[in-house]
């Protein structure tokens, strides 16, 4: 269930982020941040939003109760008033922030939030995932804002970490891209039996996260079909419009989107009724066909959990034998949920489902899969893909194992 507050209580400036300019995505200067107790006095969500062009998805933080007392923070968000003061009624409850986990490289929409959160919680440890890199220029991590003298990498072996009580955790990578690399930190909580998971793994809902419903705009303006339809705000177009999002959002150029001339979308654009900045004008550059349900259903796929496609086509198709070998350790463990940090959370899920995602790197595999992705709707992103191979950007992607 979803914590809420009185409205009334909220002062806009709540929501304020100022460095939105550092990652200039939607919705850039105001975030909303919704906080969900996921296991009874031990995990909570706190979700907020990120999108381009209005495609919007939820970007999550995982807090997590330690048996000792205190809290530990996986994937901080922006530390907006909202999002702190929610978490501070957690510290008066369980105790102070002891650690502050980065369990990525590559995702700057995760690592643009550790520094200024590490400040807002001056005591806490932070733990970063090893390989960090920034582009063009690779700087000390005291240069990218992370506190110099409590900043640590995450050892190795997760038994030397101070949290192994609590904690065992699997590191994938880092994986070399040409021109930068990713990293993942798996976190398993071994008293509440869950798997803390970052980008690799997703699961889809067949309607709108509550953090999306907030602001229906984005929902409203994707669930149109012309530029000058104007759409009621149903519950049914909401629907219609996250579903939509979810397709551009996780292939880019689904089979059954079809992306008019630039002449059309301007033509349309002088009729839409709706021509305001907030409205891109009445560009929609959009066009879907009759059966995009269909390919949202397979995409979906009842729930289940699976590897995002661009990280099926453009990132662990580059070392499938050491993801491979990361999802068998990880699969070792006891779990019976995931909490991803886009898209749906929490998710049941248990260990032969999670090693059963990654079977797409393999030619044959015990863990078979029942859900293959439409090998059309990975048209652009296997395009993408050779193009940059072939100008040498990246390392060719090895055969299956």
């Amino acid at each position: 269930m979803v914590e809420s507050e009185d409205i009334e209580q909220i002062h806009p400036q709540d929501f304020s982020w100022q460095f939105w300019p550092v990652v200039p995505i939607y919705p850039y200067g105001k975030r909303r941040t919704l906080r969900k107790e996921v296991v009874k006095d031990t995990i909570w969500t706190f979700d907020q939003l990120q999108g381009i062009f209005y495609v919007v998805v939820p970007i999550r933080m995982t807090v997590v109760k330690l048996e000792r007392g205190g809290l530990l923070v996986y994937a901080p968000v922006a530390p907006t008033g909202e999002c702190v003061r929610l978490l501070n009624e957690l510290v008066t409850k369980y105790g102070e922030i002891k650690y502050i986990i980065l369990p990525t490289i590559s995702g700057i929409e995760h690592k643009v939030f550790v520094g200024p959160f590490a400040r807002r919680f001056p005591t806490a440890q932070v733990f970063v995932a090893p390989g960090q890199w920034s582009f063009p220029v690779n700087l000390p991590l005291s240069w990218l804002g992370l506190p110099g003298k409590r900043t640590r990498i995450l050892p190795e072996n997760s038994q030397e970490a101070p949290f192994a009580e609590d904690f065992d955790y699997a590191i994938l990578g880092p994986l070399d891209l040409g021109l930068g690399k990713f990293a993942e930190v798996a976190f398993f909580h071994k008293r509440s039996h869950t798997l803390l998971i970052t980008d690799t793994i997703v699961s889809v809902p067949a309607e709108p996260p509550a953090i999306v419903q907030l602001d229906p705009y984005p929902l409203l303006y994707h669930a149109k079909d012309k530029a000058f339809d104007i759409v009621a705000d149903t519950s049914a177009n909401r629907r219609k419009g996250w579903q939509r999002i979810t397709l551009f959002s996780l292939y880019f150029s689904p089979s059954v989107l079809e992306v008019p001339t630039w002449g059309e979308v301007w033509h349309d654009a002088q009729t839409a009724p709706e021509r305001s900045r907030k409205a891109y004008f009445g560009f929609f550059p959009f066009q879907w066909q009759e059966n995009w349900q269909e390919s949202f259903n397979i995409l979906q796929g009842n729930g289940r959990i699976f590897v995002a496609p661009i990280l099926q086509s453009l990132i662990l198709n580059r070392a499938p034998q050491e993801t491979i070998n990361w999802a068998n350790k990880v699969a070792s463990w006891d779990f019976q949920g995931i909490i991803p940090c886009h898209f749906d959370a929490p998710t049941k899920a248990e260990p032969q489902q999670f090693r059963q995602a990654f079977t797409f790197l393999e030619k044959c595999s015990l863990f078979s899969s029942n859900y293959p992705l439409p090998e059309d709707d990975f048209k652009l992103l296997r395009n993408i893909d050779s193009g940059l191979n072939k100008l040498g950007i990246v390392p060719p992607a090895r055969d299956k194992l």
